[in-house]
């Protein structure tokens, strides 16, 4: 396992839409096991592959206090999300320094291929849906800013550029 490095925004691979992955490899848990330990190194709740440069559809996340109880997807896919939304201050590690309060569903049903290759559906709520959509949200070259009002992207942008988040 190692963990690696990130991706700085506005590298275009951030803003692409990750292939499918065929079948779950030995190289696709090789490749889980890295988003595990570069997730638990910055510490964060998630992880997508284009933020490491990876362009497939794998994201892995852990929401828990003791942490070692991540959710390795592969393919994930919201199936329901509840009406009800929930904010959150949401930010990423290739915009280092900038957050931002992004309202999404608070509860959502994923389905996705897990470590068994096998088409899983889990239900999230809270902090793990949060991180979830987050990491879909990678996975169709979406950034969490991407979620707010254009006036507010905007000034959200301006701000990372003059204070040196964003090249």
């Amino acid at each position: 396992m190692t963990s690696r490095a990130f991706i700085p925004y506005p590298d275009k691979r951030l803003k692409t839409v990750c292939t499918l992955v065929e079948a779950i490899t030995d190289e696709i848990r090789l490749i889980w096991a890295d988003m595990v330990e570069t997730m638990d190194a910055m510490p964060g709740y998630g992880l997508a592959g284009p933020q490491i440069g990876v362009l497939q559809r794998l994201a892995v996340v852990d929401c828990s206090e003791e942490r070692g109880k991540a959710v390795l997807m592969a393919n994930p896919v919201v199936l329901h999300a509840s009406a009800q939304p929930r904010e959150h201050e949401e930010a990423s590690p290739n915009l280092s320094g900038m957050s931002a309060v992004i309202s999404r569903p608070r509860a959502v049903t994923v389905q996705f291929l897990n470590e068994q290759g096998e088409i899983e559906e889990r239900d999230f709520v809270n902090l793990w849906a949060t991180s979830v959509q987050h990491q879909i949200d990678h996975l169709n070259g979406k950034m969490y800013f991407d979620n707010l009002k254009p006036v507010k992207r905007q000034m959200f942008l301006k701000k990372a550029k003059k204070t040196g988040a964003m090249k």
